[in-house]
């Protein structure tokens, strides 16, 4: 996202609540996967019982269209109002290209075969993996729209960080072999990477899909992301890749805005469910919080940081007695503790609530982010 929202974290979940209807998340009281099954009961089109109880609407995919022009308009950026793509938005400066609802830009199946030609809609999870079946195929929270020639280049290969990479868009998207080291460990195939600004909205719409979908998911075992499972539902590898885009990249406007817009807020010809991982960013560590790797800290170039997990005291041993800036963030982004050391120090951590945290040093040039987990 273009601003990290730190210090208005706060007034933004404010926002979100407002627009979330009364009592939408009453029946949200488990953990782990039992609050992942409560969440799909919730936004999902079937009548599950609940009080209130509220029934998604299957659109057609041509309505995809309309709900973009509610949905994905540049009113962030640019603030002119063409589509907003993620993979062509440049976040600090002018777009190689724009595209405008209603124009001749729309995919009408000709060209397609350079950037700035054509827009259609992007699977974020491909319609192979659900073999093209609806309400999957129709679903705005995980359709979006993109340029035709990067989403063809994305293909079906899934997201991660890419190493050396083979193609790279207008604003920094890239393709190329996964890097197999640091929190993307364990995979070194072809994976797609956006850029900073959107790996968070991505990774949240993984954890949507896993959720509204979770009946099927043992059928989508095929997609290297997936486990096969309807529970965890994702690959090591995948799922700590997912974590730490959602944790550096917190939810922004755009994100509570879209995620309204889809909804519909009452309209009838708008989707009517909604993205729980947006209107709750902790959820996410409540579902999965025993299937996230968490690594022990070692010497790590110029620290030492020990334990992990950690209760109420954290060791940080410096090589040399350099300027070093401590910082640990919570899981909505908040910047929770700060502080500047020159020599090895220990972290009080006792008023933090349990749970999993980013920690980040910095020291000249060197700069390391690894999980942290409290309990």
């Amino acid at each position: 996202m273009k601003h990290i929202y730190i210090l208005l974290i706060t007034l933004i979940t404010l926002t979100a609540s407002a627009q979330i209807p009364s009592g939408y998340y009453n029946s949200a009281t488990g953990s782990e996967y039992t609050l992942k099954t409560q969440l799909k009961k919730i936004i999902d089109n079937v009548n599950d019982g609940l009080s209130p109880e509220y029934i998604s609407i299957n659109l057609s995919y041509s309505a995809l269209y309309d709900t973009y022009e509610l949905s994905d308009v540049d009113v962030y950026y640019e603030n002119n109002g063409t589509l907003l793509d993620i993979y062509s938005e440049k976040p600090t400066g002018s777009d190689s290209y724009e595209y405008t609802y209603g124009s001749s830009q729309q995919d009408d199946g000709t060209l397609g075969t350079a950037e700035g030609q054509r827009f259609n809609r992007e699977h974020i999870i491909p319609q192979a993996v659900f073999d093209g079946d609806t309400p999957m195929r129709n679903d705005a929270h995980f359709v979006v729209p993109t340029d035709k020639y990067v989403n063809a280049q994305r293909d079906n290969f899934p997201f991660g960080v890419v190493g050396n990479a083979t193609l790279t868009t207008s604003n920094g998207s890239k393709k190329g072999n996964n890097l197999n080291s640091g929190y993307s460990a364990g995979y070194t195939n072809t994976v797609f990477e956006p850029i900073d600004e959107f790996k968070g909205d991505i990774a949240r719409m993984y954890f949507y899909f896993v959720t509204r979908y979770e009946d099927s998911m043992t059928s989508f075992d095929q997609y290297d992301m997936f486990d096969g499972s309807s529970d965890k539902c994702f690959d090591d590898t995948f799922l700590n890749i997912l974590y730490t885009w959602h944790t550096n990249d917190p939810v922004s406007q755009r994100e509570i805005d879209r995620n309204n817009n889809i909804d519909g807020i009452g309209a009838t010809t708008r989707q009517r469910n909604r993205n729980p991982y947006i209107d709750h960013p902790e959820f996410v560590f409540d579902i999965w919080q025993n299937s996230l790797s968490v690594e022990e800290f070692e010497t790590v170039d110029a620290f030492k940081i020990y334990p992990n997990p950690v209760n109420n005291i954290l060791h940080i041993e410096l090589q040399s007695a350099e300027l070093t800036h401590v910082e640990i963030f919570n899981v909505l982004g908040k910047l929770v503790i700060s502080k500047t050391i020159n020599n090895s120090e220990t972290i009080h951590t006792e008023r933090l609530s349990d749970g999993m945290y980013i920690l980040r040093l910095t020291q000249g040039n060197t700069t390391i982010s690894k999980k942290l987990v409290k309990n």
